[in-house]
């Protein structure tokens, strides 16, 4: 409950400093606290695309598409700060409280241990798992020193076992920064940021009610597994073959989503 709150404070709140220095940030800080969050959402996005991504850039960008009442491109802009800091407990606590509010709930995604294990290496960035695997190396060589050399029997059994521990643990977490850095690289996540669409079951609009797969709106979080290409009277559009949860798989017009 005090996480909701703290939430629901962030949000309706003023946007956090971001790279203060940049007179565009604070331009967009100015809106945002004065209330014009569409100028505010515009300037976040030129200053992204102008100066490069930052977290807490991604982050008021999704305070302002929440104020906006644009729940998708809210989702969206969280989902990609977690990308660039995944420890960034204000970001999760503001995408948990949007998702909340959505209006479809997909079922189950993936298997238990999967997301499980997703979740571990998605909760720090690949680096610091990095980090945390090179510390543990140092310490199990440490450990094969202590119980090489030292005459004590405590130290080398110290050694002997702290060395096997400190091993497994530079494996688990080297296994950890290359699961976080390839969620942080994956391509196939996309968000929905349209107030809804109609998935089909052909790649191409549907022609009638039996080519409807299902109805989604903004905020959805689907997975793309495939891509094609489609034309219809001389209308050209892009198609995604896209999960939405281990029961729903269907086809979807490239221009409602956006990937993460």
């Amino acid at each position: 409950m005090k996480k909701i709150l703290f939430a629901i404070l962030i949000l309706i709140g003023s946007v956090s400093a971001a790279r203060a220095e940049s007179p565009l940030i604070a331009q967009a800080d100015s809106a945002y606290n004065a209330d014009n969050f569409r100028q505010a959402a515009d300037i976040y996005l030129n200053v992204i695309q102008h100066e490069g991504a930052s977290a807490k850039l991604y982050y008021n960008l999704g305070n302002t598409y929440y104020r906006l009442g644009e729940m998708g491109n809210a989702i969206l802009s969280y989902e990609r700060a977690l990308r660039l800091d995944p420890s960034d407990e204000d970001v999760r606590n503001n995408l948990a409280f949007v998702n909340a509010r959505i209006t479809d709930r997909p079922g189950e995604r993936g298997t238990f241990l999967g997301n499980a294990l997703d979740a571990i290496s998605a909760y720090a960035h690949s680096n610091a798992w990095a980090w945390i695997a090179f510390t543990c190396f140092v310490l199990t060589l440490a450990a094969v020193m202590a119980y090489l050399f030292s005459r004590v029997v405590k130290i080398r059994k110290l050694g002997f076992f702290g060395g096997i521990f400190t091993f497994i643990a530079t494996c688990v977490c080297i296994y950890f920064s290359a699961r976080s850095a390839a969620i942080a690289l994956a391509d196939d996540a996309a968000i929905i940021t349209v107030p809804s669409t109609i998935l089909s079951t052909t790649p191409r609009v549907p022609q009638d009610r039996s080519q409807e797969a299902m109805l989604l709106h903004e905020g959805t979080k689907v997975t793309i597994l495939d891509s094609v290409r489609s034309t219809t009277d001389s209308i050209h559009s892009l198609w995604y073959d896209v999960e939405v949860d281990n029961a729903h798989r269907a086809w979807i017009n490239a221009a409602a989503v956006q990937k993460i």
